[in-house]
């Protein structure tokens, strides 16, 4: 399930729902991430950081949409 870090220009070319659905889901995954980490089973610990990030700046962008269109 691990997206790779999401890169700004995607993030632009998204509509507005998919972007919604993009932050839902890397809810869902930071979830999971975080899950993993208190059972001992997560390998890759950066993710939890990257995630969180990708979905900082999925909200950056729509932000700055919105902003423009008013």
């Amino acid at each position: 399930m691990a997206m790779a870090q999401m890169k700004i220009e995607d993030i632009r070319a998204m509509s507005p729902d998919q972007q919604d659905d993009a932050v839902l889901n890397l809810k869902k995954e930071r979830f999971n991430l975080r899950f993993q980490r208190a059972t001992g089973q997560l390998e890759n610990t950066s993710r939890l950081r990257e995630a969180r990030r990708d979905i900082a700046r999925i909200k950056t962008v729509a932000a700055q949409q919105r902003a423009k269109k008013k």
